[in-house]
């Protein structure tokens, strides 16, 4: 079993509601071979919400406490994404999954790069970079 953000599976978790389905990430969520969180939701945002954004660096600077994720109106929300992160991990231990697909480019779950101002930024996102760095190994779509 692998993790999955939930959007690829087709829910619509996404800050505007809507999800980014693929259909293979959806017929491995029904085949029970993954396993689909999202963890802007886990953290407590609301759906929908405000685009957010990791203002300087990227996950990794976030874990560090270098960086902070800003909503939209430029409201804090790090602590959310934080709070994300630290239970898909939880969920990931308990279930004995190593290995993960996650969406590109967003501030919680890209892998290789996150969306900073409209231009695609080299780095994770914050939970992303939390699963990497605890050994999980992850992709992207």
């Amino acid at each position: 079993m692998v993790i999955v953000s939930a959007c690829l599976s087709g829910l619509n978790c996404r800050y505007d509601g809507s999800n980014r389905r693929d259909a293979e990430i959806e017929e491995m969520s029904r085949r029970g071979e993954a396993f689909p969180l999202c963890p802007e939701e886990l953290g407590g945002l609301p759906i929908p919400r405000s685009p957010c954004e990791i203002e300087t660096g990227d996950g990794e600077d976030v874990l560090a406490g270098r960086s902070r994720v800003l909503s939209g109106e430029g409201k804090d929300v790090t602590a959310c994404f934080l709070q994300g992160a630290w239970k898909a991990l939880a969920i990931a231990r308990a279930l004995g999954i190593a290995e993960g697909i996650f969406k590109a480019h967003s501030p919680s779950c890209g892998v290789t790069s996150i969306r900073r101002k409209g231009e695609l930024v080299s780095g994770p996102g914050v939970c992303a970079a939390l699963l990497l760095r605890e050994g999980i190994a992850l992709s992207e779509r």
